[in-house]
């Protein structure tokens, strides 16, 4: 059952508790093995990848069939619903009409005393996105990575992906993938396709920016090809973090802390509510919720470890300790959730209202669902079309603003010890 506490100290500790989950085992032996996977991804090439994905998916990949082929991509469509297909289409619209509002725009300023300075803005040459299989299938995950990519203009986008049973890619995320114009998919997964990603092999090209989730060995191959490569995030597990108040529906609540839960035994689902009614409504109402749920051990695993309930004295309060977890996704259902808004700093993605379930940012909305966990959320952001870019800075100065500044600069370079420094500028303007 869920829990409810009512004491703040209590609930700090057990927000931080919750927070740090992700790093509840001993890594050294992951870390290891991921070590290792990539050190042979880089040595030995495609031959490692089959190798791994019969050791770790039991299943005999040949080389051949490491790329997703043509027909297959084909076949996709006949496979989902016309309602699936429009579904996807449609979320596309939405999802791209959004991040089209956050393209970087490159600058240039004129100053007057003849100094151009600017910003110069440019997609990455290749992106790798990483789609996770597993519990689920994910063609939601394809459409938040691939559309910022696709519009940030990425020259080169590839895709990976664990094989299913019988090494099959489910066909609602190979459609997803063509329908924002992703062709080149291979069957690959885990830490090993992150390593091919990053290192290239024979068959897989090399990028330069690799996003979306996976489990704890993505995660840690990720963090270990960061600076050879650029990548989003360091993904844990999901969360979610309620703010309501005493006109909160309990049916709605406990649906949005189950839809949370229901991602893997580590989500996070939490509730902090002003009315103690409403916390106890809930706390039955989750229970009710989950007699007959499709997925009930693995969410009544989530709920027991990491599911809490707060009551709290004020929605100040709330706020103060929704902004010390730094939630991947905060719902603020409570009467005046814009008032609440300006006591927020820290969330991924901010739900405003009792009609705004976590699951239309999951889906639809158009913002990514690609967000910082773990606390993130504190220095951290949502993927998006700047994941994909990045910027040059444009200096221009005339022979009058290098000679006016020309002292101040060999000033400086002679405090450092750097004579040819200051000759460079000096020689130009003597």
């Amino acid at each position: 059952m869920l829990r409810i506490i009512t004491q703040q100290t209590e609930a700090q500790t057990e927000l931080k508790r919750i927070g740090g989950r992700t790093f509840d085992d001993d890594m050294r032996p992951k870390e290891e093995l991921v070590r290792e996977i990539i050190t042979n991804v880089k040595t030995q090439g495609d031959t490692a990848l089959l190798a791994y994905t019969e050791k770790f998916d039991q299943q005999v990949l040949p080389l051949e069939k490491l790329k997703v082929s043509g027909s297959e991509l084909d076949a996709a469509y006949q496979q989902i619903s016309q309602d699936l297909l429009h579904a996807i289409q449609l979320a596309c619209q939405k999802i791209e009409a959004f991040h089209r509002q956050r393209i970087p725009k490159s600058w240039v300023q004129f100053e007057d005393d003849e100094v151009v300075l600017g910003k110069r803005y440019t997609p990455v040459d290749r992106a790798g996105l990483y789609v996770p299989g597993g519990r689920a299938a994910y063609p939601s995950t394809v459409l938040m990575n691939a559309i910022p990519a696709k519009v940030a203009k990425v020259p080169k986008i590839v895709m990976v992906t664990p094989p299913g049973e019988d090494l099959k890619i489910n066909p609602a995320v190979l459609v997803a993938a063509q329908e924002v114009g992703i062709e080149e998919i291979y069957r690959i997964g885990g830490a090993q396709a992150i390593a091919a990603l990053a290192y290239g092999t024979e068959t897989i090209p090399k990028v330069d920016v690799i996003t979306g989730p996976g489990n704890i060995y993505v995660t840690l191959a990720k963090k270990m090809v960061y600076g050879k490569v650029g990548i989003d995030s360091l993904a844990g597990p999901s969360e979610v973090l309620i703010i309501a108040d005493h006109q909160a529906n309990p049916v709605y609540v406990a649906a949005d802390l189950l839809a949370q839960a229901e991602h893997d035994p580590m989500a996070a689902a939490i509730l902090l509510t002003t009315d103690a009614t409403l916390a106890y409504k809930v706390q039955q109402e989750v229970s009710r919720q989950l007699e007959n749920h499709p997925r009930k051990i693995l969410t009544e695993k989530a709920i027991a470890h990491y599911g809490l309930i707060v009551v709290v004295d004020s929605l100040e309060t709330a706020a103060e300790l929704s902004n010390l977890f730094a939630p991947e996704h905060l719902e603020l259902e409570v009467s005046e959730p814009w008032d609440l808004l300006e006591h927020i700093r820290h969330a991924g993605a901010i739900f405003l209202g009792n009609s705004t379930p976590e699951a239309v940012g999951d889906y639809l909305a158009g913002p990514n669902h690609t967000l910082p966990t773990s606390g993130a959320a504190r220095y951290a952001s949502a993927l998006g079309v700047e994941t994909f870019m990045k910027h040059s800075s444009l200096i221009q100065y005339s022979p009058v603003a290098l000679k006016k500044m020309s002292s101040t600069i060999q000033i400086l370079a002679q405090a450092e010890g750097l004579p040819s420094h200051a000759d460079s500028v000096r020689l130009r303007t003597d």
